[in-house]
């Protein structure tokens, strides 16, 4: 069975992206080209708008997910990124990244804020809270 689901979430940096990744644990394979999923369509669910059952588990990079069978397939689309996996069950995607993806969307987000703020000559210091979010106190560097 395949489930192809499209995480949705704006890609603009792939830095900041491989720095979700780590943050995660997640291992960012740079240039690979191809990604681990049932390895073949079989129209057993809709496609996500814009994506071509041609194209499934081709890739420009992928994401490795410990524990998990199934990979995150990276590919550019113009000035940014989408992300696609397979996310029937069996291949351990789904409990990894939570429901629609929001541990890799949480993740993201806060590098992205990190790393902007830093880029404005900023400190960035991070907590986190008990519910499973993250606090970020940015202040300006006199």
């Amino acid at each position: 069975m395949s489930h192809i689901t499209k995480i949705k979430v704006e890609i603009r940096d792939l830095n900041v992206l491989k720095d979700a990744c780590a943050r995660l644990d997640f291992e960012f394979k740079e240039g690979q080209k191809k990604i681990n999923w049932w390895g073949v369509y079989v129209g057993d669910s809709p496609l996500p708008e814009g994506v071509d059952a041609s194209y499934l588990g081709k890739c420009d990079h992928a994401i490795k997910v410990p524990n998990a069978k199934y990979e995150i397939g990276v590919t550019q689309k113009g000035d940014t990124y989408e992300l696609l996996y397979d996310s029937w069950y069996s291949g351990g995607l789904a409990d990894a990244l939570g429901p629609n993806a929001e541990k890799l969307i949480q993740a993201y987000a806060v590098e992205a804020a990190k790393a902007e703020a830093q880029r404005q000559g900023y400190s960035v210091y991070e907590e986190s809270l008990q519910d499973g979010s993250v606090q970020l106190n940015i202040q300006v560097e006199d």
